[in-house]
């Protein structure tokens, strides 16, 4: 984390150039923290559906979505949903929660792919009516005391790469920001990621621009930046089993010392915030991230699906590390590159 802002959202000063990007089922609270201790500049949430924050259908599973450390400010809440009034009205809301509840940033999600989402006109459904894009913005930006910042895909497909357009329309409708993954709706996480194209927003528009996707090192951090000239670097599926990339560090130069170590404090926040039924079952996805390569990890992964308590996942992660400390090898960087090409559920 350095000392001087790498950017600025409006006013509030950014201590660094890459950030944990908000990623459904796994951008919670005790993942941030992970990250945020590694150097991950601010937080997003995981998105949360409008329609699940309205009064009288509030959840307990969306509102935990909204807890928050306040180690992790600045404290960005991701909403999406695809009527106007309710988006406002849910961002209004959500700004008057009080000290230590409330975000510091509100960010719209325009780029889920996800069918169910996309195809109702929420995420990256919004990317067809750029006009409409505007209206939320401009209501949001005249109507909020935080800023206001959005995330977007470059189109629908490739017949509708829309992101100049798009990006433009926040702007001048009072977004703060705007974090840009390289793909297509349509694209979801096929192909490459298009660089060039997130440098043509960065020329579009004079407020900081994210670049998100496609990147799996440290190097590629570097690399994305001098591409495109972005403010910051969003890192999503490449930062899952690999929190260290956030302190410039790749995943070969890990020992299984620290990896241990890593996922036994993982775990711990996971039992802590979700209690020790639910947070063993969540943090299974995470401890198979971590042991990729690790010798037997096949073996350890079957295994994961049936642990139920803290004291069994103990157990198994000391019979496994003790096996690979037999036969161990450098996990290679080139694996997580791999293991980020995994489709997800995120934007």
């Amino acid at each position: 984390m350095r000392s001087q802002p790498a950017f600025h959202i409006r006013e509030i000063p950014i201590l660094g150039d890459v950030i944990l990007a908000p990623m459904d089922g796994y951008s919670d609270l005790p993942f941030r923290l992970l990250c945020r201790e590694m150097g991950s500049a601010m937080s997003y949430t995981e998105f949360v559906n409008v329609d699940e924050l309205r009064s009288n259908k509030t959840t307990v599973k969306a509102w935990r979505k909204l807890q928050y450390h306040v180690t992790e400010q600045p404290m960005t809440f991701q909403i999406y949903g695809h009527e106007e009034d309710k988006i406002v009205n849910t961002a209004l809301r959500l700004q008057d929660l009080g000290p230590g509840r409330a975000p510091d940033i509100l960010d719209l999600n325009m780029g889920c792919y996800v069918k169910d989402i996309a195809e109702r006109g929420a995420g990256a459904g919004m990317l067809c009516d750029p006009s409409k894009i505007g209206r939320i913005f401009a209501q949001l930006s005249k109507q909020m005391r935080i800023p206001v910042t959005g995330k977007i895909r470059l189109g629908w497909d490739t017949k509708t790469r829309n992101y100049c357009t798009v990006a433009k329309m926040l702007e001048d409708n009072g977004a703060s920001l705007i974090a840009v993954h390289g793909r297509t709706k349509e694209q979801a996480y096929k192909g490459a990621a298009d660089w060039d194209a997130i440098a043509e927003v960065k020329q579009t528009v004079k407020i900081p621009v994210l670049g998100n996707g496609d990147v799996k090192t440290v190097a590629d951090i570097a690399r994305i930046k001098a591409h495109t000239g972005c403010d910051g670097v969003m890192i999503g599926r490449a930062a899952i089993g690999n929190p260290w990339i956030f302190a410039r560090k790749d995943r070969d130069e890990v020992s299984l010392t620290e990896t241990v170590a890593l996922m036994r404090r993982h775990l711990t926040l996971t039992l802590e915030f979700y209690g020790p039924q639910v947070g063993i079952i969540l943090f299974r996805k995470h401890a198979a991230k971590y042991i990729r390569d690790i010798p037997g990890a096949t073996h350890f992964r079957v295994a994961l699906l049936t642990c139920e308590t803290e004291a069994e996942f103990d157990a198994l992660l000391e019979e496994h590390v003790n096996k690979a400390r037999f036969n161990l090898r450098p996990i290679p960087t080139s694996a997580y590159q791999e293991m980020a090409t995994l489709p997800l559920g995120v934007s």
